[in-house]
């Protein structure tokens, strides 16, 4: 059986992985995401029992119980490079042996819920409502680096986009990942069922101009206007597509649902958005335990 070199899997001294700083015991097989450091705590504020909390730069675990079930939660930072650490790590922590360096022949399934903040791209999406990721589109280029890229996406919406968008050669080929079904069955009655674009940036990536002008000010036009089968995008993020794509290939289960701040096509912004995180983050705790 393949050894992993230490070079392609780093161990610290105390037996945690590089990035995440867990070991296997740490962290639990339902999980949650967030982008924000600080919003591991307000998560961890509904558990009746924390067990770890551990951190290492822009990633914090804490791990405790929820209405009877071990639940962790853990904080990615902004940005798919990051969820290409978090979702390997995690991974590794449950279908890795760190001591022998080598893949368990029996593998554990996880369920990985991420909870963030979006902007809406269609007029109708309410500020401070919730939109759930059906499917979301990678403009990251992340998938692009694993085999097995093009058997986990929707070659057909993929073609219809970038013949739609007169998608440019010098940009990353766009990905379409879809959300695992049981877990879309779980929050559907909380969220409107999207597309969700993945950017790789906050600003040009998402349209915004400040200094820089676009290499395609009709871009965002186009992605506004895409229908596929009577399904239209949503909503942009940073994260869910490679959280989608990279979960595949490993064989967990993951979703991602969004507390919408802004809306890009009607200009507008919610006054307070964190109670409306707050009840999201309530919701999806009720409905991966009950």
């Amino acid at each position: 059986m393949r050894i992993i070199e230490p070079s392609e899997l780093i161990i610290n001294s105390n037996g945690s992985i590089f990035h995440l700083h867990l070991r296997p015991q740490d962290i639990a097989d339902t999980i949650i995401l967030v982008g924000d450091p600080g919003r591991v705590d307000t998560v961890a504020s509904f558990f009746s029992h924390i067990e770890i909390s551990v951190s290492n730069r822009e990633f914090k675990t804490v791990t405790g119980i929820f209405n009877g079930k071990r639940i962790s939660v853990v904080s990615t930072g902004i940005g798919t490079d990051n969820i290409d650490i978090v979702i390997n790590e995690l991974d590794a922590l449950f279908n890795i042996d760190l001591k022998l360096r080598q893949e368990k022949p029996d593998k554990k399934q996880l369920t990985i819920v991420r909870l963030g903040t979006s902007g809406a791209l269609q007029p109708d999406i309410p500020v401070d409502s919730f939109v759930l990721t059906g499917t979301a589109i990678g403009f990251d280029g992340v998938l692009g680096f694993y085999e097995g890229r093009n058997q986990v996406s929707d070659l057909a919406m993929e073609s219809a986009f970038t013949k739609h968008t007169n998608w440019s050669a010098l940009c990353s080929r766009p990905y379409f990942v879809h959300s695992n079904k049981e877990l879309l069955d779980l929050f559907k009655d909380i969220a409107i069922e999207g597309i969700t674009i993945s950017a790789p940036g906050f600003y040009g990536p998402q349209g915004r101009v400040l200094r820089l002008p676009l290499a395609d000010s009709n871009l965002n036009h186009s992605i506004e206007s895409f229908n596929f089968n009577g399904r239209k995008i949503t909503n942009f993020e940073m994260e869910s597509s490679a959280i989608n794509g990279l979960s595949l290939l490993l064989g967990h289960k993951s979703v991602t649902i969004c507390a919408i701040i802004a809306n890009r096509v009607t200009k507008t912004a919610s006054a307070d958005y964190k109670p409306h995180i707050k009840h999201l983050i309530e919701q999806a705790l009720l409905r991966l335990t009950s």
